[in-house]
């Protein structure tokens, strides 16, 4: 097997365990809230805790992968992320709780910023797009987790004993993995993210992944309301339109690289952003549950490969490192993360549901418009074939 192949399958299990991890704490928050009495309103504030720490860790994950290099940051974020994991297991109270979330979502983010480096060093190593496959698997391991929770509460163990396999595990894989991971050359005059501008193709990329991850909001937190108030469908039924969205968006993240790589990573965004507008738009002009269920799942393969493609094309940018062009799309990308689904509740307050999921489809249409405008400003990302990789051992 070609070195190259074991570093895509060491990268492929840290991915995995990323997004186990993120998984695990998710499928036992209901334990959680149950444990500090916590009502609906007290646990939605708790939760801000992670996005909060994420946005937290942006510079930090910059600074440090430029720094220190993705390979150092990786073992010692995977280190830390297993400890912030445990630690919400350890929790007495909630004010500990919190601090623990906000310290999750920071690691989680140091995680997110050091593996797609690397995965972009080996994305180098096989001169074609691989990134949206690692995507897919952080996304795979979400369902896993589901899964491992479901089990865990079924044999009644505290979180805290979940936790302690999940960290067991990835500390095996971390070890596993070690060896095959990338170490980056030194470079001079690193810095950090500080407060460093983006040039036009970050920009534009960045924006590229604001509209996209304002969609992504909009399914994970709004879906089943959609299905539940304009839809009307039965309680048993509500649930579906969520999972269908997150099968397609796991599943179409498997095949949009071999697409991304047969018509290139442009033509992909813009196939993407008409996927997300059009999915959005049959689920309003037909809201009954079999059609909106349909335009959840083309939404899904819309949004699929958008993250991923725009982390590949950013880590191409002249300006800057690839860990600090990453941590500046990411830092515009989140914001349409968070800003979207609280512009959907705005927007439904004033008019309805269908208006607000109407609007979100426009900015699928935005992210096609984006990648169909001065296109000359993405001719630098592309990898040329006789490319060196500036990685050792």
């Amino acid at each position: 097997m070609k070195l190259i192949r074991k570093r895509r399958i060491a990268l492929s299990g840290l991915f995995f365990l990323a997004g186990l991890s993120f998984a695990s704490w998710a499928s036992r928050i209901p334990d959680f809230q149950q444990l500090f009495d916590l009502s609906e309103g007290q646990l939605g504030t708790l939760l801000l805790g992670m996005p909060l720490g994420s946005l937290i860790a942006l510079p930090l994950a910059g600074w440090a992968v430029d720094k220190y290099g993705s390979r150092k940051v990786i073992v010692m974020g995977s280190l830390l992320y297993a400890f912030s994991l445990l630690s919400l297991g350890f929790t007495g109270s909630v004010i500990q709780l919190g601090v623990a979330v906000v310290i999750f979502g920071i690691m989680g983010n140091i995680m997110n910023i050091s593996l797609n480096t690397q995965a972009l060093l080996v994305e180098d190593g096989y001169n074609r797009s691989i990134l949206a496959s690692f995507h897919g698997l952080w996304s795979l391991a979400g369902f896993a987790g589901a899964g491992i929770g479901a089990l865990m509460i079924k044999l009644d163990w505290a979180p805290v004993y979940h936790y302690w396999v999940v960290a067991g595990i990835m500390l095996l894989i971390l070890v596993a993995s070690f060896n095959l991971l990338f170490k980056e050359e030194k470079r001079a005059g690193g810095g950090g993210l500080m407060l460093k501008k983006p040039d036009a193709l970050l920009l534009r990329i960045g924006l590229v992944g604001f509209f996209g991850m304002m969609c992504e909001g909009c399914m994970f937190d709004w879906s089943g309301v959609y299905l539940k108030k304009v839809v009307v469908a039965s309680p048993d039924l509500v649930p579906l339109g969520y999972v269908t969205f997150m099968a397609a968006m796991a599943s179409g993240r498997f095949f949009s690289d071999a697409l991304a790589n047969r018509w290139s990573k442009i033509v992909m965004l813009r196939i993407s952003g008409t996927l997300i507008c059009l999915g959005l738009l049959i689920a309003v002009a037909y809201p009954v549950f079999w059609t909106a269920v349909t335009g959840f799942l083309l939404v899904g393969f819309g949004t699929a490969s958008v993250i991923p493609l725009s982390y590949s094309i950013a880590g191409r940018s002249k300006m800057y490192s690839p860990s600090i062009s990453l941590a500046l799309v990411s830092t515009i990308s989140f914001f349409g993360f968070l800003l979207g689904p609280p512009i959907i509740g705005f927007i439904a307050e004033l008019f309805d549901l269908q208006v607000s999921f109407a609007v979100i489809a426009m900015m699928g249409m935005c992210i096609s418009l984006l990648v169909s405008v001065k296109t000359h400003i993405f001719d630098n990302h592309k990898v040329p074939a006789n490319k060196k990789v500036a990685a050792k051992g």
